[in-house]
């Protein structure tokens, strides 16, 4: 592996010097343009930004002086030069790419900084697996700065996962270049109970001078939230309302707004700043999960900027929310964030603040892309053969193993139900009245059956539950080996048979998403890594990912990016209702419930 150094403030400060005393020439010299300056909310026409060793010597109104015959001119001609713009929480693993890949998708979108939580891979694969993808993410020519996963499993006693992190895990991550923090503590119960393991892991953070991120997935604003915050989680992304927004900013958190591919809370919490008039430094922009669909077509935190400003934000304010913010949250306000000098040369040229076309993107002095092409090679990590093959079903499953077994004599019964919620990650509590037919309980009208597969382990075990909100009608199933956050393998379907196929199908290619119609495979992608990524270019999973949801509209699904929905349906910490490999979880309450609720 060839990690690509980049030079700090410190060890080009005299070339920074000269440059700007004009004793010696700039690389690189953008010239003319307006700059928005994210420090005090100004836009500055006519100036210049001169470059050294990739990083911002001089920004003014002319830097001639410091322009020589072999300085490269880059002409702005009037348009914007805004900062690079920055992801403050998301996974890359939901893109169903390689940090490589994903760059490479990113780039020409303007994203010059991501920080990344790759708590998907620690589940499968441990500390070895955050190691791959934290020493991928330093070959990238854009700057992808990796939180340790602090919750493998997510919520201990209520679900197995692969690998399990630990504290001493965390204390050793603490030290490797690439590490700027902690990942998401969604064990939110186990911080507000002063769980021993959860604060030693933010202990640890906290003492290497490093950020910790929070997750609080829950309504209650009253001694468990603030139990949760005098943990020290330091931000917080699961906020659906205005309410949530203010109480995060006020008890001195960041509320992280996300738009990713199926989340949606950017609207109804910005109002907080634009209704409300509340500070906007405390409020950061963020995508959490894209998958590569909306990478290719629709954009990464260009189309969450634009979102924020359609919902009334100020287009420079949101911009800050992108950048500035960001850096200083992380502690990074000196290296990125803004044009400014001693900075990493992170630049987007653009001839509209509202619209935001990406026209040109120069990340550490160079130009990455143009015009929505990628200039720049992104480095692949050479994966080891224990990243692949990671589908371990015990045996060959059939329709048997997703029966679900109804009390003797019984006609019918009352059962509890996931209820899918469209374009957020909460779901609801919900309760049907199913029929018993030959001592099986078989779904009915948009109630069919969820089964959890355990894939780690080859126990063979299967979770059997129901699920509404997808549509689906005549026999299908559809299953993932993306199940955040302990990715064993979800499989939804109205019939078993179906099921079984969809499920052995992945075992058959080490992982990924398929899905079936009267016994032909109508969609398939490939995520050989880990069963969570491809290490193919984002067009081509796009491509893959663009059929499935056509299948998947073909079966009857209308829900905006469904798919995301389907992934996280074992994510035990957010509610209200889940499955995972050892039973269905209310997480209103953290306590198992039975599928069957009574006989009707």
């Amino acid at each position: 592996m060839t990690d690509i150094v980049f030079p700090s403030w410190p060890d080009v400060a005299p070339k920074l010097i000269s440059v700007a005393a004009g004793r010696a020439f700039a690389d690189t010299v953008i010239r003319q343009g307006k700059w928005v300056n994210v420090h005090t909310r100004e836009v500055l026409p006519d100036h210049d930004i001169a470059i050294v060793a990739g990083r911002i010597a001089y920004v003014g109104p002319d830097a001639s002086y410091c322009t020589g015959p072999d300085t490269q001119v880059v002409e702005a001609n009037g348009r914007f030069m805004i900062p690079g713009l920055c992801d403050a929480h998301m996974h890359i693993e939901s893109g169903m790419l390689t940090p490589a890949e994903f760059a490479r998708a990113v780039i020409p979108h303007g994203t010059t900084s991501m920080f990344t939580d790759p708590h998907e891979i620690a589940n499968v694969l441990g500390l070895d697996g955050v190691k791959y993808m934290h020493d991928e993410a330093l070959m990238q020519p854009v700057n992808i700065f990796t939180q340790m996963p602090s919750c493998a499993p997510s919520a201990p006693g209520l679900e197995t996962t692969g690998y399990e992190i630990s504290p001493e895990d965390v204390a050793e991550a603490m030290s490797w270049p690439g590490i700027v923090g902690l990942g998401e503590m969604m064990n939110f119960p186990g911080v507000a109970n002063a769980d021993p393991k959860m604060l030693a892991e933010i202990a640890a953070t906290q003492r290497a001078g490093k950020t910790v991120g929070g997750h609080y997935a829950s309504p209650d604003l009253g001694p468990n939230f603030a139990a949760y915050v005098a943990g020290g989680p330091a931000d917080d992304h699961e906020g659906t309302c205005e309410a949530d927004a203010i109480a995060r900013v006020r008890q001195g958190m960041r509320s992280m707004m996300r738009l990713g591919s199926a989340w949606y809370d950017i609207e109804s919490q910005i109002t907080a700043v634009t209704e409300k008039g509340l500070d906007p430094r405390s409020f950061i922009l963020c995508t959490d999960d894209c998958h590569s669909g909306t990478l290719v077509n629709d954009g990464h935190m260009n189309r969450v900027v634009r979102h924020a400003i359609a919902c009334g934000c100020d287009p420079i304010v949101a911009l800050q929310m992108a950048t500035i913010n960001t850096a200083t949250h992380f502690g990074l306000e000196r290296d990125i964030g803004s044009i400014t000098p001693g900075r990493r040369a992170d630049i987007i040229l653009t001839s509209d603040l509202t619209e935001l076309p990406i026209e040109t993107v120069i990340a550490r002095g160079r130009i990455v892309a143009e015009s929505g092409s990628i200039k720049v090679d992104c480095p692949h990590y050479d994966w080891p053969d224990s990243a692949r093959g990671t589908i371990h079903l015990g045996h060959e499953l059939g329709a048997k193993d997703f029966e679900i077994t109804a009390p003797e004599g019984a006609n019918g019964v009352t059962v509890n139900v996931i209820g899918m919620v469209e374009n957020q990650a909460p779901t609801k509590a919900l309760m049907a009245d199913l029929p018993v037919l030959d001592g099986l309980v078989e779904g009915e009208g948009d109630t069919m059956q969820i089964a959890l597969v355990e894939r780690h382990r080859a126990t063979g075990g299967v979770t059997n539950a129901f699920v509404s909100g997808f549509g689906y009608q005549g026999k299908m199933a559809m299953a993932s080996s993306v199940a955040h956050d302990s990715h064993h393998m979800i499989v939804v379907g109205t019939d078993r048979e179906q099921m079984a196929m969809a499920a052995n199908r992945l075992a058959e290619v080490g992982g990924g998403v398929t899905l079936f119609r009267d016994g032909e495979e109508l969609a398939l992608i490939e995520l050989p890594i880990a069963g969570l990524m491809s290490d193919k270019p984002a067009t081509e999973v796009a491509a893959k990912a663009q059929a499935l949801g056509e299948a998947m509209q073909a079966c009857g699904c209308s829900l905006n990016n469904a798919y995301m929905q389907h992934s996280l349906l074992a994510l035990v910490v957010i509610p209200e209702l889940r499955i995972s490999d050892l039973g269905l979880v209310d997480v209103r309450t953290f306590q198992k419930i039975p599928v069957i609720e009574s006989v009707t």
